[in-house]
């Protein structure tokens, strides 16, 4: 039977349709390419993509992601790097491999004698590529040092020390603290390996690149942390991302139905401070039965924090501005020669003054109880990474995994 020629102009591609409409990522359909792409099509995906295959510069840096992403697949995936990865080598056709299209050919079966699994291998490859581009052309990495200053600044200014003790203060009240850690930034195979396990995949995506954590003496001094941090417009609760707050450490809905109770027995009996403060941590201390909230897969559920994610608004004044503001009033007093004549007819309208910029940062807080619990065994921040590799190592190799019908 002869087909018709104008079907090929209603073939559907599921598996992308799946992608683009369905929620489901990239990184999990069956190819991460559409097979059988001819060198034209490769060339007009990688245009599409963003990237110019002719552009020698473009090439450079792709195959510069290549071999990062080669080391990263056997540093991390593969037990020649990580004892608990698969007992796996890369085949030798990857390492033949000196421009980035020939393993786009590679990928879609269109280099002469491909094996299925070196395609399978090829697409690994590319899945990892394609998570490095995203970290490195992430805008706003170039602002990171004023990030960090203008967060870090906002709760420095409370922290203070009064002989060994730490607080955190306003000057009137003052909450002591076991400890107050930053985290200046996430390591970039840290980044690489939770956006590799993230359905999102993209660095926009990640909010815990700037952090602070709190560590106090009590479950009532964190949650005093917390008032503390929004009166003292610390954090704006207006800026919090809701889908990020996770309180696994004090029941609220418990504890609010008998603070007012605890409230009105300190007026009633005239209750001295430490007793007020007594009666209120016995009620935290007897308050079960938290409720199992929506976390990040990865993490125990022996881990009890209070966790959440705000936004600042970063305000970054361009130097090259105020640079070439000077160089521009010199060239207007000179104004005869050919130079400054150029100079003065330059357009300034898109360069910018002041950028500005909303950009996440996350809140920890944990009483030294449940830190120490935290740091120990199952709910350790190594299990946790552990967790996250073995996750990624799955997902990015699944399709080779069943391939080989590997037990992992």
């Amino acid at each position: 039977m002869v087909r018709p020629d104008y079907l090929s102009k209603y073939m559907f591609d599921w598996e992308i349709l799946d992608v683009v409409v369905g929620g489901r990522s990239a990184l999990d359909s069956k190819f991460f390419v559409t097979p059988l792409m001819e060198a034209n099509q490769i060339n007009q995906f990688l245009k599409g993509y963003g990237l110019d295959p002719n552009d020698p510069i473009s090439k450079a840096e792709l195959f510069g992601n290549f071999q990062e992403a080669m080391q990263f697949v056997r540093r991390y995936f593969l037990k020649e790097g990580n004892s608990e990865g698969l007992d796996l080598k890369i085949p030798n056709s990857l390492y033949m491999i000196t421009d980035v299209s020939e393993l786009l050919m590679l990928a879609t079966g269109q280099k002469e004698g491909t094996e299925r699994e070196d395609q399978l291998w090829a697409e690994i490859i590319l899945k990892v590529m394609h998570t490095i581009l995203h970290v490195d052309k992430d805008l706003r990495s170039t602002y990171f040092s004023v990030i960090q200053t203008q967060i870090f600044d906002k709760f420095y200014k409370y922290i203070t020390r009064d002989s060994d003790s730490l607080f955190l203060s306003n000057g009137e009240e003052k909450i002591k603290l076991i400890d107050f850690e930053t985290k200046s930034k996430k390591a970039r195979e840290s980044v690489i390996i939770k956006l590799l396990h993230k359905v999102e995949n993209v660095a926009e995506e990640l909010f815990d690149r700037v952090g602070v954590r709190f560590i106090t003496e009590s479950k009532f001094d964190a949650l005093r942390v917390v008032n503390f941090l929004v009166r003292e417009n610390i954090i704006i609760p207006h800026n919090i991302k809701p889908s990020r707050s996770i309180n696994t450490l004090v029941n609220l809905q418990d504890l609010k139905e008998k603070y007012q109770n605890i409230i009105k027995m300190s007026l009633r009996n005239d209750l001295a401070e430490d007793r007020f403060l007594n009666a209120i941590e016995r009620e935290i201390a007897e308050n079960i039965g938290l409720t199992d909230q929506d976390r990040n897969k990865h993490t125990s559920k022996k881990y009890k924090a209070i966790q959440f994610t705000c936004r600042q608004l970063i305000k970054y004044k361009n130097p090259f501005f105020k640079e070439f503001s000077a160089v521009r009033k010199a060239a207007k007093e000179d104004g005869e020669s050919e130079l400054a004549k150029s100079i003065m007819n330059l357009d300034l309208s898109m360069i910018a003054r002041d950028v500005r910029f909303f950009y996440p940062f996350e809140v920890q807080i944990a009483d030294l109880k449940s830190h120490k619990e935290n740091t120990e065994g199952e709910a350790s921040h190594a299990e946790y990474k552990k967790a996250q590799t073995r996750s990624a190592m799955k997902r990015v190799f699944g399709n080779l995994i069943k391939y080989k019908n590997l037990e992992v």
